[in-house]
């Protein structure tokens, strides 16, 4: 939103139509020879329209554009923009995805299990404000991809560059849950929460899942736990990065439920079964409600002057024209 510090300044632009007349139009304006006669039934002499004509033009326009800028700047152009500032601190969020290969099973609906997740965490993301919410991912090893941030952007970039088997051919759980609760332990005293998003069954990594949720549990981070995929077969196609091979088939991988379940039931969150697209939108819905917390804010408006800019490009242009008048096109007066 643009505004002005002395609007009143802007009404010398009332002045801008009539000067141009009396410049341009006006017949007693002088620069232009007059004959007391004319052709009969002829036009009248019309000068070629020449390179000359060309630069006079846009010697006119420059003068204008420069005049009625300056005018502008001189009447103080501000850009004012509002922030929303929140009075009570938001919470902490870890979102831990799984990087196996099995998650590019295709049964949610057009998107794999990883495409679906991916999408949903960026929508979950960007409608808490007031959150600082991270990134971890695993598979046969784990990554902090982002500190809990408010920052969506950076967010969404980690998020868009995460890939299958990134991290190796393994899903290590364990490893994932213990890399969130430290990406938590940094961050300022408040809520703390973990949402886990599996496909299959622990099989590698250094920290055993349940010794990982007794680290979360101590901290105080609630885990929420979501188990992607249905239990029957559903096609999978995948390309390894190392060796460039895509693989194609079915898979019936099943994740542990009882210890997502007990992951959940531990540390105060709960444990969610999806098995399509939709239903796992539903579940981020769930989770959003769950952990909805009352935000006090006030609206703080901001100005940013930026008369001098658009002087000093009146003043360019002003130049310009003075330019091309008296060494482009050599007028005398």
């Amino acid at each position: 939103m643009w505004s002005v510090d002395r609007p009143l300044v802007l009404l010398l632009l009332a002045l801008v139509p009539f000067g141009f007349y009396f410049r341009h139009f006006w017949p007693g304006r002088g620069g232009r020879i007059r004959f007391p006669f004319q052709i009969y039934g002829a036009d009248g002499f019309r000068p070629a329209r020449t390179g000359l004509g060309l630069g006079r033009f846009a010697t006119a326009a420059l003068f204008w554009v420069g005049l009625v800028t300056l005018v502008v700047g001189l009447a103080g152009p501000v850009r004012v923009y509002r922030e929303r500032v929140y009075l009570s601190p938001g919470i902490s969020m870890v979102l831990v995805l799984d990087e196996s290969p099995s998650m590019a099973a295709r049964d949610m609906g057009e998107f794999t299990r990883f495409e679906s997740a991916r999408r949903l965490m960026q929508r979950f993301a960007a409608g808490r404000e007031n959150d600082a919410v991270g990134v971890v991912s695993f598979a046969l090893r784990a990554a902090v991809r982002l500190p809990p941030t408010a920052d969506r952007d950076a967010l969404n970039r980690v998020v868009d560059d995460l890939s299958l088997m990134d991290l190796g051919d393994g899903t290590a759980i364990g490893d994932g849950l213990a890399l969130g609760a430290l990406a938590l332990g940094d961050t300022a005293e408040g809520e703390r929460v973990m949402v886990l998003m599996t496909d299959g069954v622990n099989n590698a990594g250094e920290v055993s899942p349940r010794e990982a949720v007794g680290i979360a549990e101590e901290m105080g981070i609630r885990i929420y736990t979501i188990g992607i995929g249905g239990e029957d077969e559903a096609p999978i196609e995948f390309t390894d990065p190392e060796t460039g091979r895509t693989h194609r088939g079915l898979v019936e991988d099943v994740f542990d439920e009882d210890f997502l379940r007990e992951a959940a039931e531990r540390t105060g969150g709960r444990y969610f079964h999806a098995d399509s697209d939709g239903a796992l939108e539903a579940v981020f819905r769930s989770i959003d409600g769950l952990e909805a917390v009352e935000r006090h804010a006030r609206i703080e408006v901001h100005t940013v002057p930026v008369d001098r800019w658009v002087v000093f490009a009146g003043f360019l242009a002003l130049l310009g024209s003075i330019v091309m008048r008296y060494l482009v096109l050599r007028e005398i007066l």
